[in-house]
């Protein structure tokens, strides 16, 4: 064995190299709509099995030689739930838990323009054959909705919605599969977990930083919800799940075809339906194969969905740790590394979850604070909430205002109290001030009026009014930042009128809101304790169609 001093981990030295798979095509093959649906082939538990399993010659490993399978369920895995079969999501309570979810989240229609809200009129009928056809093997899958959102980074993002029938069954089988994964899961996956958000991520990041490590390896995964690898998903899925009919589910539901804005039916071939309610926890387990391989190779790291975050003591660490991880990423997961948004940098220069960490030349501590995409976000959010031909009262646009800002420092209220924080939030407030006075008086429309409704409030002389209201030709833009209308719509002004400004949220916020360090179980798949090694930080009637049935 021999010691890295740069980042003080311990690397076997006769580790064999990840060999790089062949790339496989994307995409899905067009197909006509009215091509009948192909029936899917049962999934067989040999197929891809993980290269590299057996470890090799001089490999010292505490696991098991399988080292990054899970174990089938066994009676003495996941004691006190309920067992993962068809019956138990098939069960009436759990759709109806399920229905509660998807009605809570008041989701778009899907392909069939069924809302939640035409569903709840129906409710018992439609559980009912629900009920029926997951038990029968019946039901099939129905067509998704692709929608594309755009992205704050450019480009645009691929959405797709299922029918409500549709995300009622995913939700069924989250609510059945994540009880028993979730405390599987690495301690250090903070992506759609319970009791865990991009704070928790953030506070975990901030300790790594705390205790020396303050490079980063930034990876950015390449369309990952599109280039899942099915095959590898359903191998990891059939080693714990012994119910068939839940895993040919399964696998409908990630094959089912897609139809997209035009109108064109897309066969599904690789990836996950990013907007459907299994989505999130597939995608964790597929991305906890690299947790715990970072966590084997002493690696400390954050990860959030597909954005993962591992921390070194030096540069020259993060480019081997980089180079070594992306061979395991493309080679072993099968899927994309973006070169183009991957590099290993200080935190400071680098985008996580929406913020950046540096670390105080005055007091060394580490500050918490906004990434410079997320500033950007904001000053283009206010545009949009204060446009120039605002045709609504100014109450209106005051309050769409706060229920925004209210939100933002919800979200930003963990960030330090330091003085350039200070001085952003100052800005925004001033700036926001600003437009109000430009739509209040394009709002009152005539040079003449807009003198007397200064003139009115006395806080200016006439005459400086008039002279600064008719002189030259200015714009009203111009105009709201004037002598006197900025006395007269004055910080004060807009209060009274309901404004409230960014800083007086923070400042009202409880110091310091980054969440503590959870209490996890370190448990392995069956529940027993995981030895690890010590890190230093602790309409018509909704029915199933029966052509699906």
């Amino acid at each position: 064995m021999r010691r890295e001093k740069s980042d003080g981990r311990v690397v076997p030295e006769d580790r064999r190299k990840a060999v790089p798979t062949p790339a496989r095509a994307g995409g899905g093959k067009a197909t006509t709509a009215s091509k009948a649906v192909s029936q899917l082939r049962l999934f067989s538990e040999t197929a891809d099995s993980p290269r590299g399993a057996v470890p090799g010659p001089g490999r010292d490993r505490t696991r098991t030689p399988a080292q990054y399978a899970v174990p089938k369920s066994e009676s003495a895995c996941d004691e006190g739930l309920p067992a993962m079969t068809m019956e138990e999501v098939a069960s009436f309570g759990n759709l109806r838990r399920a229905f509660e979810r998807v009605e809570s989240n008041d989701g778009a229609p899907g392909p069939d323009r069924q809302s939640v809200q035409e569903v709840r009129l129906h409710l018992a009928q439609l559980l009912s054959a629900l009920h029926r056809a997951l038990l029968d093997g019946s039901y099939t899958p129905g067509l998704i909705r692709r929608v594309w959102i755009p992205k704050a980074a450019g480009g645009q993002r691929g959405l797709g919605i299922p029918n409500v029938v549709d995300r009622i069954v995913q939700q069924a089988v989250h609510q059945v599969l994540g009880p028993h994964y979730e405390p599987t899961f690495h301690p250090s996956s903070h992506g759609f977990r319970p009791g865990r958000s991009c704070h928790t991520a953030i506070a975990e990041a901030r300790r790594h930083l705390e205790a020396g490590l303050e490079w980063v390896v930034d990876l950015d995964l390449e369309k990952f919800f599109d280039r899942v690898h099915h095959d590898r998903l359903m191998a990891r899925l059939a080693q714990r799940i012994e119910d068939r009919r839940l895993l040919r589910l399964i696998r409908q539901m990630l094959t089912a075809k897609v139809v997209m804005p035009d109108g064109v039916v897309v066969a599904t071939e690789e990836g996950t339906p990013q907007g459907g309610p299994l989505s999130p926890l597939l995608s964790n387990i597929v991305l906890d194969e690299l947790d715990w391989e970072l966590e084997q190779r002493g690696h400390r790291f954050v990860r959030y969905a597909d954005d993962s975050n591992i921390y070194v003591g030096s540069e020259r660490a993060g480019r081997r740790v980089m180079a070594t991880i992306v061979r395991f990423i493309e080679g072993r997961l099968r899927l994309k590394v973006n070169a183009d948004k991957s590099a290993v940098a200080r935190p400071e220069a680098r985008h996580f979850v929406g913020f950046r960490l540096q670390r105080s030349l005055d007091t060394a501590e580490i500050e918490v604070l906004p990434s410079k995409r997320s500033l950007d976000r904001m000053r283009a959010k206010i545009r949009e909430l204060t446009p120039r031909n605002w045709g609504q009262s100014m109450s209106d646009c005051i309050s769409k205002i706060n229920a925004y800002s209210r939100g933002w420092i919800g979200f930003f209220g963990i960030c330090s109290d330091t003085p350039e924080f200070v001085r952003a939030l100052q800005g925004f407030d001033a700036h926001l001030r600003r437009r109000l006075r430009a739509i209040q008086l394009r709002q009152w429309k005539r040079k003449r009026i807009i003198a007397r409704h200064l003139i009115r409030m006395k806080k200016s002389r006439p005459e400086t009014v008039w002279r600064h209201v008719y002189g030259g030709r200015q714009s009203l833009w111009a105009l709201s930042h004037s002598g006197p209308v900025d006395r007269t719509m004055n910080k004060y002004y807009f209060s009274q009128r309901g404004y409230l400004s960014l800083e007086a949220l923070y400042r009202g916020q409880p110091r310091f809101v980054i969440a503590q360090e959870q209490l996890t179980l370190d448990l392995d798949s069956c529940g027993r304790k995981r030895r690890r090694r010590n890190k230093g930080s602790s309409s018509p009637t909704p029915r199933v169609p029966t052509s699906r049935m």
